[in-house]
């Protein structure tokens, strides 16, 4: 059975798209519609841009989700997943990439988070941390242990998990890891504290939002962040997604929940191999690959 992943925050890079939208006008036609959806010329900052314009929340998750979803559209016929799933961000790429967004929700959706977001940081300063080398169970009980707002976020491979916090409390949490024996314990250069309690204005704006948007039935399962588990229920997907924002992302649980469910074949859809890495880690038996527009009918 073959499984499309979406890459989520981090993957972007200069001139992502670029070949897409020279070399097909179906793609040229969604990037230029893109520009006017979002009221600016994202392709000016995604084709050309400095990696710093490409690392601000209102470029960055409109640039990833676009790059991933037009880059779907152009695989045409041989574009058949029979189920998806998406990193964070990429879980809204992977709802049009199946049929239940449209593009142009999708992208309004994903513009309204990214500037959600943003704000919530702007709240109160908070960040997050790679954790690796340790056991998750020793991670939660760490962040359940240290004074403050820290939590564990993005379970992203075996011994390698990013916790969610405020500030004080993740370089305390960190020190605490290391005593315990992690490899690693680094505070990341992000803006805020995703995937946390920390993001609870971000979830009730987009909640608003997402209530307002149609969708429709998907054409496969998704597998969605909140429950590592197949859903295709609309009400079930809005739900989970308004959830995802201060809830951790399960990557580690949804791919092996795939692979229990036939996935023989992850596909990687999107700027960058990071994912394809991280099922690596999770199953060496996994087969990946990139989706390019060579594959594109």
């Amino acid at each position: 059975m073959k499984a499309y992943i979406f890459p989520g925050q981090g993957a972007q890079f200069s001139g992502m798209g670029l070949d897409l939208y020279e070399n097909s006008p179906e793609a040229q036609h969604l990037f230029e519609d893109a520009n006017e959806i979002l009221g600016f010329h994202i392709t000016d900052i995604m084709f050309e841009g400095t990696a710093e314009a490409l690392k601000e929340t209102k470029v960055t998750q409109p640039a990833i989700f676009l790059h991933s979803v037009i880059l779907a559209k152009t695989l045409g016929e041989s574009f058949k997943p029979d189920m998806v799933a998406g990193h964070s961000l990429g879980e809204f790429s992977a709802l049009v990439a199946n049929g239940a967004l449209t593009f142009e929700d999708g992208l309004r959706l994903v513009s309204q988070r990214a500037l959600a977001m943003q704000k919530a940081c702007e709240i109160q300063p908070s960040t997050m941390a790679a954790v690796l080398g340790l056991e998750d169970s020793i991670v939660e009980k760490i962040c359940n242990d240290t004074e403050g707002i820290v939590v564990a976020a993005n379970y992203n491979c075996p011994g390698q998990l990013v916790i969610s916090g405020e500030i004080e409390a993740i370089n305390r949490a960190c020190e605490n890891m290391k005593a315990a024996g992690a490899r690693r314990a680094l505070v990341l250069p992000v803006g805020g504290a995703f995937h946390s309690p920390m993001m609870e204005p971000a979830r009730e704006e987009l909640a608003a939002a997402i209530e307002n948007t149609t969708f429709s039935k998907p054409n496969c399962p998704i597998y969605q962040n909140v429950t590592a588990s197949a859903v295709i229920n609309e009400a079930e997907i809005k739900a989970n997604l308004i959830s995802q924002l201060t809830a951790p992302v399960r990557w580690t649980q949804s791919v092996e929940q795939m692979i229990a469910d036939g996935a023989s074949l992850f596909t990687e859809v999107g700027p960058g191999k990071v994912l394809q890495g991280l099922v690596k880690k999770i199953n060496r038996e996994a087969q990946t690959a990139s989706a390019t527009i060579e594959n594109a009918s």
